[in-house]
C-alpha cells in the first residue's frame, strides 16, 4: 500500500473543501432578489432553523477546513 505523504493530503483537503464550499455557498439562498444587495429586501432578520442552519453551520466548518488547510501548506516545510 502506497504511502501518502502530508502535501498530498493537504492538497486533496483543500481540493475538496473549497469545492465543498463553494456548493454550500451557493445552496444557500437568502435575500436572492437584485433589490437586496442595495439594502431594499424589506425583510426582518429571522433566525436561521432546520436546512439552513445546517447549511450555514456546513459551510462555516468547510470554510475554516479549507484555510487552515491552506495556512499549514505555506508554513509546513516542503516534505516528499
Amino acid at each position: 500500500m502506497a504511502k501518502m505523504n502530508i502535501n498530498a493530503f493537504l492538497e486533496i483537503t483543500t481540493i475538496v473543501s473549497a469545492t465543498l464550499s463553494v456548493l454550500l455557498i451557493i445552496l444557500q439562498q437568502r435575500g436572492a432578489s437584485l433589490g437586496a444587495g442595495f439594502g431594499g429586501s424589506g425583510e426582518l432578520y429571522t433566525t436561521r432553523r432546520g436546512l439552513d442552519k445546517s447549511l450555514f453551520n456546513a459551510t462555516v466548518v468547510f470554510v475554516t477546513v479549507f484555510v487552515l488547510s491552506i495556512l499549514v501548506g505555506l508554513f509546513l516545510p516542503n516534505f516528499s
